[in-house]
């Protein structure tokens, strides 16, 4: 390290501390809203048989983590990986507000996009950091780290959920994700500024910055809560009266919230230490390559609203699903044409030409495909077994391959000084198809016996943990540090993909399953007698149709775990580009 750095890496390392806490906090909410759903829909006026009207609540989400990511990831590599984490933040923080205080589906929506892209630019920008902080040789257990905090975050959060619901209402979680955001965001924003300290002097904090920022937060808060205090009082309700129409946003506290935002914008670009640096964000944007992330963002929005906003249980695409699909190969189209013309394109020309690099995103893709089976029908396969009236029970067993997946990240992670990461990669996702072929022996009663159940569920999630620090271990070593961000965004998407993709395609294969099955089962008046009631002898042959479905399902995730193992082994192989050094800069702020 250049001794004009006197702190060391603690620093560094606190920010990692700070950034990996806030990487698992965001995880835990995308899984909380699984047990708040119900409670949601009820409080946006929709029924709880009306569970396709409230698929935007978590395609939302969705579509705001995928789709914006390859942007965020760009600017990251822009303007630092601190700025991004911050602004991630921030806009996490907003999307919990406006989602907890939201007082219809459309502002529920909107609340769970801007989480979503709070939540989705947290990761590239986190990997980012680690191979700012850690040369190639010494980054594997951080990365083992991040990715067990990610992956906890998805067994804490049905927990975390769960408890709030117990005592609380829904709303309270999202108040408390807002608290918590806010801090996290304060605590980076003064871990950097301590860092900026040691190499550069420093003016007055923006106090004024804050104040706006404060007021406005305010004034949307009160615009969307609508307080019954103030509404109906003489004085305070006049600034709740519409000036036109009946809109709540036609309001003089609306009124507020804009001024406070404008005169915050401007604080930020004349104070002489804004919160928010927003000097250069011209040349920012050019360098971004704006229309093209534009496209690339149609692109996984097609891909998101066509998978997502399906039933995975009776269909492969949502109904507008294949002119979604078809919209999506449009701008494909247009976004390749933009990469090749474009003076600054949003990938740069030749950032994933080695192979590890763009293996790495083919191996994430077949990763994602395979896991989605374990998050959806293991639960599903418990349902139509065990535990028909239990959606706990169904849940418990997931969580012990869920449990097992840290534990792997961490092992692999621990691992990558001694194993290359192709090897170590193609071990896990061995593992993983092997536990996914020991439960297609799975019967109607197998998940009573806990060993039967729970070794393979270990041995899949324990697989899959190990293969997340190999393969983001290989993409970073295989790129430049001036793309660490926009290739860790598209390793992202490709797994987010692949499990969008993976989920339907596995279904398909599961339906036609279960209708070969079923052809085969007599008649019900055949079975029971009579035409007019369900026997327990027909429910039983039905039943053996939808584990036969299941099993299908669970080999073709094999399958898919299997090819991202010989992927690994094939691919994940290369030169390392990167220079040698610690690579501390980058930060940004």
């Amino acid at each position: 390290m250049s001794p004009s750095r006197p702190t060391g890496r603690r620093a560094p390392r606190t920010l990692l501390v700070a950034a990996a806490i806030a990487v698992g906090f965001a995880a835990a909410d995308t899984y909380v809203v699984v047990l708040a759903l119900p409670d949601m829909m009820a409080s946006s006026g929709l029924e709880v048989d009306e569970l396709q009207r409230a698929a935007p609540i978590v395609s939302g989400f969705l579509l705001g983590y995928i789709a914006m990511l390859p942007l965020i990831g760009r600017i990251a590599d822009l303007r630092g990986r601190v700025p991004v984490l911050i602004g991630s933040l921030v806009v996490f923080s907003v999307g919990s507000l406006v989602t907890a205080a939201s007082y219809d589906l459309v502002t529920m929506v909107v609340g769970r996009f801007l989480q979503g892209v709070g939540g989705g630019g947290l990761v590239p920008a986190t990997l980012a950091l680690v191979a700012d902080i850690w040369v190639a040789e010494e980054r594997g257990l951080p990365l083992g780290v991040v990715g067990a905090v990610q992956e906890l975050g998805s067994v804490l959060g049905p927990l975390y959920g769960a408890l709030v619901l117990a005592v609380s209402s829904w709303q309270a979680i999202f108040w408390i994700n807002l608290a918590v955001g806010c801090i996290l965001a304060a605590s980076l924003l003064v871990l950097g500024r301590d860092r900026q300290a040691a190499t550069q002097p420093t003016g007055t904090p923006d106090l004024a910055g804050w104040l706006l920022a404060a007021v406005a937060l305010g004034a949307l808060t009160l615009v969307l809560l609508e307080p019954d205090r103030l509404t109906s009082g003489m004085t305070t309700g006049l600034a709740f009266i519409p000036y036109f129409g009946d809109s709540r946003w036609s309001t003089p506290m609306a009124l507020t919230c804009y001024i406070a935002v404008v005169l915050l914008l401007v604080r930020q670009l004349t104070a002489s230490r804004p919160l928010v640096d927003l000097r250069g964000w011209s040349t920012t944007a050019r360098q971004a390559d704006l229309p093209g992330a534009a496209l690339l963002g149609i692109v996984l929005a097609g891909i998101v609203l066509a998978f997502a906003s399906a039933d995975p249980e009776v269909q492969v695409l949502s109904p507008s699903g294949p002119w979604l699909l078809v919209g999506s190969a449009i701008a494909a189209g247009l976004f390749a044409w933009r990469q090749r013309m474009a003076r600054n394109p949003l990938v740069p020309r030749n950032a994933l030409r080695e192979r590890a690099a763009w293996g790495a995103l083919a191996v994430s893709f077949f990763v994602g495909a395979a896991l989605i089976a374990a998050l959806v029908d293991i639960p599903i396969f418990a349902r139509i077994t065990v535990y028909p009236d239990s959606q706990l029970g169904a849940a418990l067993v997931l969580v012990r391959l869920l449990a097992a997946l840290p534990v792997g990240a961490l092992v692999g992670g621990y691992l990558i000084r001694r194993w290359a990461p192709s090897l170590l990669s193609a071990t896990g996702m061995a593992l993983a198809a092997l536990g996914f072929v020991w439960m297609t022996t799975w019967g109607l009663r197998t998940l009573e016996d806990p060993v039967a159940t729970t070794l393979p569920l270990v041995i899949c999630g324990f697989g899959f943990g190990l293969a997340v620090a190999p393969v983001n271990a290989a993409l970073l070593a295989a790129t430049r540090s001036q793309v660490h961000g926009v290739a860790s965004a598209l390793l992202v998407v490709a797994r987010m993909v692949g499990m969008l993709v993976g989920i339907s395609g596995l279904t398909t294969i599961g339906l036609r399953r279960f209708y070969a099955v079923a052809e085969d089962v007599p008649p019900l008046k055949e079975v029971c007698g009579s035409a007019t009631g369900v026997c327990d002898a027909y429910v039983a042959a039905l039943t053996e149709a939808g584990i036969a479905q299941i099993h299908a399902i669970f080999w073709g995730a094999a399958v898919a775990a299997l090819v991202a193992a010989i992927l690994s082994a094939g691919l994940l192989r290369g030169p390392r580009v990167e220079g040698k050094g610690t690579g501390l800069g980058g930060f940004g702020l």
